[in-house]
This record gives structure tokens, C-alpha cells and sequence, in this order.
């Protein structure tokens, strides 16, 4: 089907999760609001994550979709309330009257969704999932690239739009931002701290623990900076575990702060190191200094950002994204030494 830009009034995003994947994806609004200046643009996303895009000015609505209330009548037999919320949605979706919806997720479930949107074109990612029917258009994830956000570039080149440049969009409010400010001012620490960004949800993504203390001790010594700690409700005893190794030079903000204080408090650091985790991909999104550490994962090597630099060591076995074969071992992690990230903090910081 053909895309005329005359038709398109109304666009939908669908990328609900996870928050690296909507910071990479964010890139997508300068890019659609070059090529359909006059299109009302909504994305739909889990509530979890809505205050990363809701305060961006290319934005028109960010629509809130709660997967887990769904899983949840779908995995206790609820079929008559799962099938009201279907029902629900399509209505609700209905009367936005979408004329594009890209599908930047490729699974079943975003497919679906895109068919419930009504939008006479719907165009989504290849994938091995079912659900191509939903669908109005398929296109593949694009040539192999290092680059941050490459898919979603291809998606928008696909729809005959050249975006440049494709540069993360993140906007958080003042609220927030003032909240950061107070946050950091009671810690005592100053204004020039490093933030760690040490958890996710998969252990063979993670750095080794003991490493993360050593650093703080480096970090404080050689460039004088004090760390903080950031991570959800659910990494506290990972934190605790990490702080009790270096209790003087960590201030563990762990589960204490909302999402977007957490990226406002990444916004204004002299420093973020952390491993594939939506908050590293905050700190490359804010411009700033920032050393990733990859390893079962890759999601880019490069980034518009000129002060991120990714520690990355590939093995025959990379990446192993879900199915690590090393036994636990995590060799490409533990790969990954103190003075290998000191040195490139030192890099990123020297002019940040």
C-alpha cells in the first residue's frame, strides 16, 4: 500500500516498553513531524514509562496501555472482562480515526493492537511472531548496523522520510527536574557526582558485583566524584549487596524515586556508567559523558552522543541475548575490568 502524505492526518506509535527501547525509538517524532508536519502524533506506551514523552512538545497524546491488567484477566480465565477490555480499546482507538500506525514492537500482542487501532495502514516490524495479518505492511529491521535507534531510522527511510539528524527526544518536566535538583541537594554530594546504573532484568547483562564498589573507590579517588546508585523497587537488595562492599563511597537512591526524578538526576551527572538498562540509554539520550558496558547484549556502538563510549567485548558466542551457553560464567562481563572503565571515564569526561 502506498503511503501518500496527503492522507496521513493521524499517526500512532506503537513501542510500550521497554524504556530503552522507547528512548531509542524517540528519534521517530522529529523524524514523522518532518515528514507530516500537519499529523496529529500518539504513541502508546505503559503507563510505567508515560513521563519520559508526555511533556514533549512533538508529542500530541500519549496513550496509556496497562499490559499487566490484560495478562492478568487473560492468565485467571477472565475471558468476558479480558474480552471488555478488547472491546474498550478498539472503541476508544476508533474514535482518534489513526490513518497510520507504525508498529515499532513486532510482537503478536503490538500487532494486535495495531489492527484494534482502526488505521487503514498499519505498518510494523518482521519478526517470528504470528500476527503478519494483522497488518497492512511488513518491513525488516533494515541492514545490520551499531548505530542507536538503526531500526527505527529504517522505518521512518521506509516511509520515505530522510531524518537527520536521528537523535534521542526525551523531555522531562520542570516538576521532575526540580525534584532531581532537591534530591541531589539533600544527598550533600554537590553539584558533580556519577551515577550507577548496575541492574536489569537479566543476570547475564549484569557487571560483576564486587567490581561496582572498586569503581566507586577509583571513581572518587582519580576523578573526584561521588556515586549514586539508581534502580526500581526491586533491585534494593542488589544495591544493598553492592553498598555494603563500599558503604562511604555510594549514596543508594535504589526504589526511592520515580522514573523520570531518576532520568532528571542522570540529566545533570558528570558521569553515568551502567550496563544495558533503559537508564544507560537515558544518560546517552541527555548528552551525557556516559560508559556503557554490553555484553550478552549489543544494542548499538555508536550514538549521536560524542561523550558515550561502549566496553564491548565480543566472543564466538555473542550476543546470547536470552540463552547464555557459558554456565553462568558471563565471561564477556567479567571481560569488563576497573581500569577499562576508568580509562574511558576519564575519556568522556575530559571535555563533559
Amino acid at each position: 500500500m502506498t503511503i501518500r502524505k496527503p492522507d496521513i492526518q493521524s499517526i500512532l506509535i506503537i513501542r510500550p516498553s521497554s524504556i530503552g527501547d522507547i528512548v531509542m525509538a524517540s528519534p521517530m517524532l522529529n523524524a514523522l513531524k518532518e515528514g507530516y508536519p500537519r499529523s496529529r502524533i500518539s504513541w502508546l506506551m505503559d503507563p510505567s514509562a508515560i513521563d519520559l514523552l508526555r511533556f514533549n512538545p512533538l508529542l500530541d497524546e500519549v496513550i496509556p496501555w496497562d499490559k499487566n491488567r490484560w495478562k492478568r484477566f487473560w492468565k485467571e480465565g477472565r475471558l468476558l472482562a479480558f474480552l471488555g477490555e478488547l472491546f474498550r480499546f478498539s472503541r476508544e482507538m476508533r474514535a482518534r480515526h489513526f490513518d497510520l500506525v507504525l508498529d515499532a514492537q513486532g510482537l503478536l500482542r503490538s500487532r494486535l493492537l495495531a489492527r484494534l487501532s482502526h488505521a487503514r495502514m498499519r505498518v510494523g516490524f518482521a519478526s517470528k511472531e504470528p500476527g503478519r495479518f494483522f497488518m497492512t505492511r511488513i518491513i525488516s529491521r533494515g541492514p545490520s548496523s551499531k548505530n542507536m535507534g538503526s531500526e527505527y531510522e529504517y522505518m521512518v527511510r521506509e516511509l520515505g522520510i530522510s531524518p537527520s539528524p536521528f537523535s534521542p527526544n526525551i523531555v522531562l518536566s520542570d516538576k521532575d527536574l526540580m525534584k532531581a535538583k532537591e534530591v541531589i541537594h539533600k544527598t550533600g554530594i554537590g553539584e558533580r557526582y556519577a551515577v550507577f546504573c548496575p541492574f536489569t532484568t537479566r543476570p547475564q547483562k549484569h557487571w560483576v558485583r564486587e567490581r561496582w564498589a572498586g569503581l566507586a573507590e577509583t571513581i572518587h579517588e582519580k576523578l573526584a566524584l561521588p556515586s549514586i546508585v539508581l534502580g526500581g523497587p526491586g533491585d534494593r537488595s542488589q544495591a544493598s549487596a553492592i553498598l555494603a562492599l563500599a558503604p562511604h563511597k555510594i549514596i543508594d537512591l535504589t526504589g526511592e524515586l520515580s522514573l523520570a526524578v531518576s532520568a532528571a538526576i542522570i540529566s545533570r551527572s558528570a558521569l553515568t556508567i551502567g550496563v544495558d538498562t533503559g537508564l544507560t540509554h537515558i544518560a546517552v539520550a541527555f548528552y551525557r559523558p556516559t560508559v556503557a558496558l554490553f555484553g550478552a547484549t549489543c544494542p548499538y556502538l555508536y550514538s549521536p552522543n560524542q561523550k558515550a563510549l561502549v566496553l564491548y567485548n565480543k566472543m564466538d558466542c555473542s550476543p546470547c541475548k536470552r540463552s547464555p551457553t557459558c554456565k553462568g560464567e558471563y565471561t564477556c562481563m567479567k571481560k569488563i575490568d576497573i581500569d577499562d572503565v576508568l580509562e574511558a571515564a576519564k575519556c568522556v569526561t575530559e571535555n563533559g
